[in-house]
């Protein structure tokens, strides 16, 4: 009975290790989970937390959020509709990924869980580094990304890591104490990536 976290520099192949993971260990991967579950508590749609997921520090977030405070937007969209910001992301993404993770035999990726879950005795953290170049071939490789799409969606995804752990409070996401095991994608491949983790579980018993 585990919880396995995964953080990752964006490219360094996460969400695919994450479902590798998952699939052979039998363990649920919380990541669909955990956009319907903010979606329902926002009381926004699945399209607005990835939106918000997406943009997160970029100027129109900040902007909105800066002008437009939670009550007035509550009392212009009612009762039906709700609103998210980068604000009411992290709170609920702190609710919902404690509640989630109280099941056992989840992982879930990136998303600040390794801090959200470091005092949880059961959960197992591993983060997944690689240099900027390997990220890029990846995303070209498992993306099919033309160089300047993947040049563009890894320096967008190192922005939203950043700034979500800026919300979080966090500036030491690299920080190799803070993990059961860090892997260099760079120099080992999926495969090696996936029988190191799934070994380390298995071992706890």
């Amino acid at each position: 009975m585990a919880v396995v976290t995964i953080a990752r520099k964006f490219g360094a192949g996460g969400r695919t290790l994450a479902s590798r993971i998952a699939k052979r260990l039998d363990y649920q991967f919380l990541d669909d989970v955990i956009i319907q579950e903010l979606s329902q508590r926002a009381r926004v749609s699945k399209n607005s937390v990835k939106d918000m997921e997406r943009s997160a520090g970029g100027l129109l977030s900040k902007v909105i959020s800066s002008t437009l405070s939670r009550g007035y937007m509550e009392r212009l969209t009612g009762d039906r509709f709700g609103y998210i910001d980068e604000e009411i992301y992290v709170e609920k993404l702190r609710e919902v990924i404690t509640e989630l993770a109280a099941k056992d035999n989840v992982v879930i990726l990136g998303r600040g869980s390794q801090y959200i879950l470091a005092e949880q005795e059961n959960a197992y953290h591993f983060l997944l580094v690689a240099d900027r170049e390997a990220r890029i071939k990846f995303m070209q490789r498992f993306y099919d990304y033309p160089d300047e799409k993947a040049y563009q969606a890894v320096m967008n995804g190192e922005r939203r890591r950043k700034n979500l752990y800026a919300k979080l409070g966090k500036k030491n996401y690299n920080d190799a104490s803070m993990y059961h095991m860090v892997l260099n994608m760079t120099r080992m491949s999926l495969e090696q990536a996936e029988e190191q983790i799934c070994m380390l579980i298995s071992s706890q018993g």
